[in-house]
């Protein structure tokens, strides 16, 4: 389950690049993708609260949800959607595999929590995989990967503090709750970002965008979440961890198949050393790979 999570979480960025491929923006497929996910998991929330009791959420709680949820779920997917425009699906899904070393970059100046040499030696190995990546994808988008490098690293940044501010939430609202509502948070605000931009775009797109819409929210964003939710309750998170490897591997793949993007050495030298800084990073006890929703 984790390791067909891990795929289908990846299967979102070669599907917003076939989505750009029929003149639609990202700020439409945000929309599209948060408003059809949404009654999906609601569904699965009100299951959850027939099996759980739920405490009552005050009315700071709700807000610190909604700031999440702007934080983790809209603006973080947003800058991410924005950067596939211009780079590789490989490039956006290894940069966001190192979110957690942005997450302990953050503690470390931010918080004062220290970083092994363990720790720093994933650090210094995975960013080294990342430029010889880039370096390779620069080939061929020129300098507008500077653009979709920079919009991706956004992403993973945002979602790193998401990460670090969802922590005492979880634990007071419940993993699930606390998705369901930032979720919402989020879809309410990608809907007034269309409103204002484009009221009528969400209703005028081809009938092609609202399948890859609908796939997008169902299998590469509720069903992957689910799975790994489950089998981090069944095997813990360092074994869920390693099986988040399959992830960028996976999406290289995928962008040759389907977008015809190129596969060399070097991408495959560069996701080795993103992927042994994660393994370190495994290996220190820490989160090794999260996904972006």
């Amino acid at each position: 389950m984790a390791s067909i999570g891990a795929i289908l979480f990846s299967g979102k960025a070669v599907i917003i690049k076939l989505a750009y491929s029929y003149g639609t923006d990202a700020a439409t497929l945000l929309a599209l993708r948060m408003l059809m996910a949404l009654p999906i998991f609601w569904i699965i929330y009100g299951w959850q609260s027939r099996r759980v009791t739920m405490s009552a959420l005050s009315s700071l709680d709700i807000g610190k949800i909604i700031l999440l949820g702007f934080t983790g779920y809209f603006l973080s997917s947003y800058l991410d959607f924005l950067g596939l425009r211009y780079i590789s699906v490989g490039l956006e899904r290894i940069v966001l595999y190192l979110t957690p070393t942005l997450v302990l970059l953050i503690s470390r100046f931010f918080l004062n929590k220290p970083i092994s040499q363990q720790q720093w030696y994933a650090l210094i190995i995975g960013y080294l995989g990342v430029i010889i990546v880039f370096i390779e994808d620069a080939k061929y988008s020129g300098l507008t990967a500077w653009i979709g490098m920079i919009l991706v690293f956004g992403a993973a940044f945002t979602y790193a503090i998401y990460m670090i501010s969802s922590g005492e939430m979880v634990k007071r609202v419940g993993s699930i709750r606390l998705v369901v509502f930032a979720s919402t948070s989020s879809a309410i605000l990608s809907l007034i970002q269309i409103l204002l931009k484009d009221a009528g775009s969400i209703f005028n797109q081809p009938l092609e965008i609202y399948w890859l819409s609908l796939i997008n929210a169902s299998l590469c964003t509720v069903l992957p979440m689910l799975l790994i939710m489950i089998s981090i309750n069944r095997i813990g998170s360092p074994l869920v961890a390693q099986a988040g490897i399959l992830g960028p591997i996976s999406t290289i793949f995928m962008g040759y198949i389907f977008l015809s993007e190129p596969i060399s050495s070097w991408q495959f030298g560069g996701m080795a050393l993103v992927i042994l800084a994660m393994w370190f990073l495994v290996r220190s006890g820490k989160p090794s790979h999260t996904e972006i929703e």
